[in-house]
């Protein structure tokens, strides 16, 4: 995705000089190709230090970005949530401990800057889903007018996934 965006800035008169590419891993392996697919590219980027765990160790815990393109794992089970029930980032409600979707969906919404943009790719059972409170996160997600868009991809795009969508 951030390749994709740096094209798409070069394409239309914009300097990828004037982005900045800033991301978190907590697989090692995932982290250095990362940081060698940036560095291949010419795209400065700031991955941090070491590979950490997003919601236990945010290596950017200040970073207000303008622009949040994010594919975080989909239906993440046992991320923690019992260890981070009163954490700053669930302004929503705390997500559930089976399924992380909205807990990186409420971190993103932590990280972006006023008037910010989140592009997010998720299953599609995150539209719907009612169980552990998700429906009820949605709903104030929603009623702070955060949700610009939805955009339901077809199926099998990503492997394994049959369905997902992406939140705009």
């Amino acid at each position: 995705m951030f390749v994709q965006s740096a094209k798409f800035v070069g394409a239309h008169q914009g300097s990828r000089n004037r982005i900045s590419v800033y991301g978190q891993e907590s697989n090692a392996d995932t982290w250095k190709m990362a940081k060698m697919n940036m560095a291949i590219r010419g795209i400065d980027a700031d991955f941090g230090p070491y590979q950490a765990d997003t919601f236990f160790n945010d290596l950017h815990k200040t970073l207000k970005a303008d622009f949040i393109l994010a594919n975080p794992p989909f239906n993440l089970s046992n991320w923690g949530q019992d260890k981070l029930q009163d954490d700053i980032r669930w302004k929503y409600g705390v997500p559930p401990a089976g399924n992380a979707n909205y807990a990186w969906i409420q971190h993103m919404i932590h990280h972006f800057a006023p008037n910010g943009k989140i592009g997010l790719v998720l299953a599609n059972g995150a539209l719907s889903t009612q169980s552990s409170g998700e429906g009820e996160i949605r709903k104030r997600i929603i009623e702070d007018d955060l949700v610009e868009g939805i955009v339901a991809m077809p199926t099998q795009l990503f492997y394994p996934v049959t369905y997902y969508s992406s939140y705009v």
